[in-house]
């Protein structure tokens, strides 16, 4: 999970205080590990020092100041290369793909457009485990298979993920 990509996809939706983002990002992604309110700050800190976002306006209240987030031209270039490019095919891959798709609807992008192209990466990562796990040794075959395996729940995630899209784009929306 890329946490400066994904507050940065937040901020594109709106702008925002960290504590809402904090609060937004454990709302759609961080269920079983919440996004420590150190970890956002800091990361809002280097992404206002890298020009990705900048500081809108700074309210007083009675603690700390609060200071409202935007994102520049940037930061949302960086969101759409992240949201375009497939995630590197390898176990585990779920909860990236999962928070693509949730932030492509977010933003009002095609996630089946994402899902197509990450269908491909898959399929395309498969035919090469495939080669090896035909012409290697029982230790690369063994490997190749494990990989296999957790492509082919990838793909039929994918699949009804695809078959659910119009579903999940009400649900997000609503």
């Amino acid at each position: 999970m890329s946490v400066p990509l994904t507050l940065l996809g937040l901020l594109e939706r709106e702008p925002s205080h960290g504590y809402d983002l904090k609060r937004a990002y454990d709302a759609w992604f961080g269920h079983d590990k919440p996004l420590p309110f150190g970890q956002v700050y800091s990361t809002l800190a280097r992404l206002t020092r890298d020009g990705k976002v900048v500081v809108s306006e700074t309210e007083a209240g009675s603690g700390p100041e609060r200071k409202r987030y935007v994102i520049t031209e940037e930061g949302a270039s960086d969101v759409e290369t992240w949201l375009q490019e497939p995630v590197a095919p390898e176990p585990h891959l779920q909860s990236v793909l999962f928070s693509k798709v949730v932030l492509a609807i977010l933003l009002g992008r095609d996630a089946h457009d994402y899902l197509d192209t990450q269908k491909v990466a898959h399929l395309d990562r498969m035919r090469e485990l495939t080669e090896l796990r035909r012409t290697g040794e029982l230790l690369d075959t063994l490997l190749a298979d494990n990989a296999l395996f957790h492509l082919e729940a990838d793909l039929r995630w994918i699949d009804v993920t695809v078959a659910r899209l119009d579903q999940l784009t009400r649900e997000i929306r609503s």
